[in-house]
């Protein structure tokens, strides 16, 4: 598994993909939060991240299928898979060293706006006026989106050999479940039922995560989505032996 992921790891900084994710995100999540006038805290006269958490997760939505469109499809296209399965490595081992590398560039483009929440701090009035509680607590429900939403794009990489196609599968799953289930949620035919179908989506375990509240529910739902994802491509990888 570490040797995929050192490899995986050597061609993000190798090329521009690393650079390019990094500086995108943060230029996007700091025009809303510092410049455009309807979100910016300056003018918003509270000090919270509310912007920042709020359009975040669709930001993610879309950088992160373009960290992992080329996992397993890039493999596919240049003939390298068989390559790659006659080496010593168990399919989990390719899988994993492919996810912990994606979802650790997520990770590194995240550290740099931990600033916004020293800036903030600062200057609130007084100096600490802000709910920490719920800054942790979105950052651990923005990690978790991040997660899953790396193991979505994994999955959707192992499905085909053309990245854009693997782009648009994952940009469509991940906006389902994430935006989807919330939507459907609020159509008039479910009465009773509108609340069990929003819990299916991603939007609200991480609504939930970013009021303070660590629940154990929420962090079951992320990690059970993340395995599901993975045992999929974990599958769709081993009908190779099928065909």
């Amino acid at each position: 598994m570490f040797e995929v992921l050192k490899k995986e790891w050597r061609s993000f900084l190798s090329s521009l993909i690393a650079y390019v994710v990094i500086s995108v995100f943060l230029v996007i999540m700091g025009l809303f939060v510092w410049v455009f006038p309807q979100t910016n805290i300056l003018d918003s006269g509270f000090a919270d991240m509310y912007a920042f958490f709020s359009i975040a997760p669709y930001v993610l939505l879309f950088l992160i299928p373009a960290i992992t469109m080329r996992m397993f499809a890039e493999e596919k296209r240049a003939g390298t898979m068989e390559l790659l399965f006659t080496r010593p490595l168990r399919d989990w081992d390719i899988i994993l060293g492919k996810y912990l590398a994606s979802f650790l560039l997520v990770v590194f483009a995240l550290l740099p706006t931990l600033l916004y929440y020293y800036s903030i701090y600062n200057l609130g009035n007084p100096s600490g006026n802000i709910d920490s509680a719920a800054v942790w607590g979105s950052y651990i429900g923005l990690l978790l989106l991040a997660a899953a939403f790396v193991a979505i794009g994994i999955f959707a990489s192992s499905l085909t050999d053309n990245q854009i196609i693997s782009f648009i599968v994952s940009v469509f799953l991940c906006f389902i479940l994430y935006e989807g289930f919330t939507s459907l949620s609020r159509l008039d035919v479910w009465s009773e039922g509108a609340y069990f179908v929003s819990q299916l989506g991603i939007d609200f375990h991480y609504q939930s995560l970013s009021k303070g509240l660590i629940d154990l529910r929420n962090i079951t739902y992320f990690l059970s989505l993340i395995l599901v994802m993975l045992y999929s491509t974990k599958t769709v990888l081993a009908s190779r032996h099928w065909a």
